[in-house]
């Protein structure tokens, strides 16, 4: 270590800037929600798992662009073929 140190050109601020685009939070998990991200980050060989957490919010976030009844009615579709009453014959 040295007696002195300049700091002259030293600058106030984080060391790494953030992407634009981005914002830092704090965020609190459930040790088994972050667990599971953490191994499907694994199983696939590598990667990050907050991206992976910020892309199940994006596809969740379009999702909505197909609502609830638009579900609904697609299995209804599905099964009520199965379930369809014969006509009696007179």
């Amino acid at each position: 270590m040295r007696k002195e140190y300049d700091f002259s050109r030293g600058r106030r601020g984080p060391v790494v800037k953030t992407s634009t685009g981005k914002t830092r939070i704090t965020i609190r998990l459930d040790d088994d929600v972050l667990a599971w991200f953490k191994s499907q980050v694994h199983k696939a060989g590598g990667g990050n798992y907050q991206t992976l957490i910020n892309r199940t919010l994006r596809e969740r976030m379009s999702s909505e662009d197909n609502p609830l009844e638009d579900t609904l009615r697609r299995v209804l579709r599905e099964e009520l073929p199965t379930y369809r009453v014969k006509k009696k014959r007179s």
